[in-house]
């Protein structure tokens, strides 16, 4: 691959960040930030960089499990901005995408990585770097039992329970470090 091709790929990525740091940050779907005014440090928006957005949001829901279940001791909600979206974006390359489109997973971690450095948090990079790699290892997109339950009424919750507007807790007591 060329470094033109590398460098396209690396602002299609930053770009992808930025836009889905946008939609978590207005509470509004992806298409909904494209179609708007949607701000980006360099652009034009590339189209890889929507294909990203737009996978990493279709898959959300697969893709934080496995962040859960990979990001041990870390809620998704203490996981900086950046960082959450960051991994989003890596877990929908390695995983998500289609097995035709995959880049190798050492190259994914790696850009992931690189953009940590620029968007993240001292730490970040470190943080990026453990939780793709325990997610490369996997054969599949590891799923977080606590998550999953979290997100699936019990059958024996009444109809108000279920429909009540109570945030969802974890325990993450029981996570290693």
């Amino acid at each position: 691959m060329s470094s033109k091709v590398n460098r396209g790929r690396t602002l299609a990525r930053s770009q992808a960040l930025q836009i889905l740091f946008q939609a978590e940050a207005l509470d509004k779907p992806v298409d909904a930030v494209l179609a708007g005014d949607y701000l980006l440090s360099k652009g034009p928006l590339d189209d890889y960089a929507i294909e990203l957005a737009r996978g990493a949001y279709e898959h959300i829901d697969e893709i934080d499990s496995a962040l859960v279940a990979c990001s041990k001791n870390w809620d998704l909600n203490r996981m900086p901005a950046s960082d959450r979206n960051l991994l989003r974006i890596a877990v929908f390359e390695l995983r998500c995408a289609n097995p035709s489109d995959r880049l190798d997973a050492a190259v994914v971690i790696n850009e992931a990585v690189e953009i940590a450095k620029a968007y993240g948090t001292d730490e970040s990079a470190k943080f990026v770097n453990g939780v793709l790699g325990r997610i490369a290892r996997q054969t599949q997109l590891p799923a977080d039992a606590a998550f999953d339950a979290a997100l699936t009424p019990r059958v024996e919750d009444s109809a108000d329970e279920a429909d009540s507007d109570d945030p969802i807790v974890l325990d993450t007591t029981d996570m290693d470090d």
